[in-house]
């Protein structure tokens, strides 16, 4: 099966969310793959596709050097993150290309303000970032888990009710000055259905080379699944922009998440009207000198 140009816009539009305003979770569903019905070979194939196109696109990104590319990646556990990444970033440049994981914070981090150790992870011009969990984490699991927010050591005062729509605001207007500076923030919520997400831990529990990614601790946040769809929610609601769009891209079938998340991906990257460095006349005669000098 191939794909021309249209049907990769239209599949991409599909799931992009540019205007928060009415946004329902529940009107996205996690199984969808836009009546596609591909053999592991031909999905394989679309997905190499995407990925040699995204290559291309990202070394003129790197050599352009104006713009940045910052991608973040929020999930439920097991919705495929790590290999969303690692399969659709397979063919990219590292010298352009930068990954972060970002764990619970540390010490350093919680004498901060919570989008500082973001901040010293965006990526420079010319290269791709890649957030692995994001400053959202500042609205979900914190949302759900008030000792998370106890450990921020925030003033009391500053603690109010409309703390989480504050922090919303404020990322929504980070966001803003980010675009307006060249870096250009692709968000994907990979949908996960909590169904889904019980065969993913049973698998990890009952395949010995999959039993290292099983944690008692995933089983701990499942039982907040609702309080966290509704963050996720109010999230997305809050801050998708047609500058900074959200994808929520479903994630019960792997091959699909990472089709969606490559091509939205591509198409980002095509819109910046990238292009290799124009040689100036002196670098002209710069080029010539040094063929002579060559013989």
């Amino acid at each position: 099966m191939t794909m021309d140009i249209k049907q990769r816009r239209k599949l991409v539009e599909r799931y992009r969310v540019e205007q928060g305003k009415g946004f329902r979770l529940t009107d996205w569903e996690t199984g969808d793959t836009a009546g596609l019905d591909l053999k592991k070979e031909e999905a394989a194939r679309l997905l190499q596709e995407g990925v040699e196109r995204l290559a291309g696109l990202q070394d003129k990104l790197y050599a352009q050097d104006r713009w940045a590319v910052l991608c973040l990646f929020q999930a439920m556990d097991a919705a495929g993150k790590d290999g969303a990444v690692k399969h659709v970033f397979t063919g990219v440049n590292p010298q352009g290309c930068h990954a972060t994981s970002f764990k619970a914070p540390g010490p350093v981090e919680l004498d901060h303000d919570f989008l500082w150790r973001h901040v010293i992870a965006l990526p420079a011009r010319g290269q791709i970032g890649i957030h692995n969990r994001s400053w959202y984490e500042e609205v979900l699991i914190a949302r759900v888990h008030a000792q998370v927010l106890d450990r921020q050591k925030l003033p009391a005062a500053l603690r109010t009710k409309r703390i989480w729509e504050e922090r919303l605001a404020d990322i929504a207007a980070f966001e803003g000055y980010l675009g307006r500076q060249g870096v250009v923030v692709v968000k994907f919520f990979l949908h996960l259905g909590k169904e889904e997400q019980r065969r993913r831990f049973l698998k990890r529990i009952d395949e010995p080379e999959k039993n290292w990614k099983f944690e008692m601790g995933d089983i701990a946040e499942r039982r907040h699944w609702d309080a966290y769809q509704e963050a996720y929610e109010k999230a997305i609601r809050a801050t998708a922009t047609p500058a900074a769009p959200w994808y929520v891209a479903p994630a019960d079938h792997k091959w699909f998440t990472r089709l969606v998340v490559a091509e939205a991906l591509a198409q980002t990257l095509e819109s910046l009207d990238l292009h290799y460095p124009v040689v100036t006349a002196a670098e002209r005669a710069q080029l010539e000198e040094g063929r002579r000098e060559l013989g």
